[in-house]
């Protein structure tokens, strides 16, 4: 298949891809990190969408204005347009013309501005110690399943441990990976800088594996 990658710089999903032998190309505006230029088309996703090229596109719009944890900032960026800004890039995604259609993103507001998401996962459901709840908007893909019968979507299954957690000073419960991430020179990164936004963007391996051995593996659309 044919496989776009929406906004992805990592080139985790784009990489368990390709290991199955899809044509799977990563797009962001930023250059790859994933040792795969070859595989990165480095431009607006919105002038690469269309043209009825790709089979499927797993897209993962920017988060900033819509995620909940900026809850506070809600009413300033309403005022700026940078709220409507996210709104609409999050639908160009919905509005692809792209039969199979995966879009990813935290708890936010476009459970209300568009419709509730299909699926709710944790990375722990996949084999990776941590948690970061994410949503699913699907388009003629099935759900994720991370359990053996007879459910396969069971959420109180979690395969491996839910990670450390951090306590703030005002008490808010944190996942330590969040609180405390570490770059690949072992140092911890700072607050705020790109590096520690793409880490915290980053898909999981095991989401990332399910991804491409789930939905590369389909050979008609979904009913």
């Amino acid at each position: 298949m044919k496989v776009l990658v929406a906004c992805e710089e990592s080139q985790a999903v784009c990489i368990e891809f390709r290991k199955l032998g899809h044509e799977a190309f990563s797009c962001d505006i930023q250059e790859c990190s994933g040792g795969h230029p070859e595989w990165h088309i480095q431009d607006d996703v919105i002038k690469v969408i269309g043209g009825g090229y790709w089979d499927m596109m797993i897209a993962f719009p920017p988060c900033t204005h819509l995620a909940v944890s900026g809850a506070k900032h809600f009413e300033q960026k309403r005022k700026d347009g940078r709220q409507q800004e996210g709104i609409d890039f999050f639908m160009a995604m919905v509005n692809a013309p792209i039969e199979r259609i995966a879009i990813e993103n935290p708890m936010g507001i476009m459970s209300t501005f568009y419709r509730k998401p299909d699926q709710i996962i944790q990375p722990y459901f996949f084999g990776d110690e941590a948690q970061k709840t994410t949503c699913l908007w699907l388009k003629n893909l099935p759900a994720l399943y991370h359990n053996s019968a007879p459910n396969l979507f069971d959420t109180d299954v979690t395969h491996v441990g839910k990670g450390e957690f951090y306590i703030t000073p005002t008490g808010k419960k944190m996942p330590k990976w969040m609180c405390d991430p570490v770059g690949a020179d072992g140092k911890k990164m700072a607050y705020g800088t790109d590096e520690i936004k793409k880490l915290r963007s980053k898909t999981f391996p095991g989401i990332a594996k399910a991804m491409a051995s789930q939905w590369g593996n389909l050979k008609e659309v979904a009913a």
